[in-house]
């Protein structure tokens, strides 16, 4: 059967932005807004129907969601890990999550480099955040993920992490496709793309906080979250890369909590021990 062309004059229809809109209102197509890594393939080939694609991820179920305490009066914590690397790519018949570890040749052949590749990174952020006790205790508001691609993720608090990096690989893939993912029940979103800039997700009243080892702010993370009144919620803000800084425009200061350059899940250890510290949270 020969190919099938389109009708003369029939126009194309724009690519829609790349997020969850069943809870947003319709608003124009903003065509400069980053897409899913879809287009990294081996042959140069055109996309196939996504429809027929085989993903590591077509059977995979919904995921459990974990009980947290929300009954206290606290200032409310928000986390944004920015620049993590989660990229999908056709790798021979399926999509996969690109990693130094296992895709060091096919990003050498993209021209990629591998070292930029360390979702490991991202996976371990993750599961520090949403095993802390302030997140137990209710305090966590949100979790967001912001992908060196540009696409942002929200992660429901009360979500239960895969255990493993394998699973989280596979989870990452399913949301990078389909958008968004469920409870078992299919009742909720506990994953999900939404429309960025993140900001618009922030409190007004709150400060944001980013962690750079080259600022020459050095501060004891205790006695910085001390020091801050606690009618504001806190945003905090880390970089999920192997390497360079956050910059971001919005984040009201900068600080070094170390002298020596600290792993994400290192750095977000301090942080919320701090915060148990200061709460008094057991």
């Amino acid at each position: 059967m020969g190919r099938a062309y389109k009708m003369k004059g029939q126009k194309r229809k724009k690519k829609d932005e790349k997020y969850d809109r069943e809870e947003e209102p319709e608003q124009l197509v903003e065509e400069d807004t980053p897409q899913p890594s879809k287009k990294v393939k081996t042959d140069g080939s055109e996309p196939e129907n996504e429809e027929k694609l085989e993903t590591l991820v077509d059977d995979m179920p919904g995921i459990p969601i974990v009980p947290v305490d929300t009954g206290n009066k606290k200032p409310r914590v928000i986390f944004v890990l920015e620049k993590a690397s989660l990229e999908i790519a056709k790798v021979g018949k399926t999509y996969q999550l690109l990693s130094s570890d296992e895709h060091s040749n096919f990003l050498r052949k993209n021209n990629r480099n591998p070292a930029d590749y360390r979702p490991d990174i991202a996976f371990q952020a993750i599961q520090t955040i949403l095993d802390s006790r302030v997140n137990k205790s209710g305090m966590l508001k949100a979790l967001y993920v912001k992908t060196q691609e540009g696409l942002l993720m929200e992660i429901k608090p009360h979500t239960r992490m895969p255990r493993t990096y394998k699973r989280f690989a596979g989870i990452m893939v399913q949301l990078l496709q389909k958008l968004h993912i469920t409870t078992d029940s299919g009742r909720e979103k506990l994953l999900r793309l939404i429309k960025n800039p993140v900001t618009q997700y922030l409190p007004t009243n709150s400060r944001k906080i980013g962690f750079s080892h080259s600022s020459e702010k050095l501060h004891d993370m205790y006695n910085y979250v001390g020091a801050i009144h606690n009618d504001l919620d806190l945003v905090f803000v880390v970089g999920a890369m192997s390497h360079g800084k956050i910059d971001e425009d919005y984040v009201d200061d900068y600080i070094s909590i170390s002298e020596y350059p600290l792993s994400a899940a290192y750095c977000i250890s301090i942080i919320t021990t701090a915060l148990e510290r200061k709460f008094k949270i057991l």
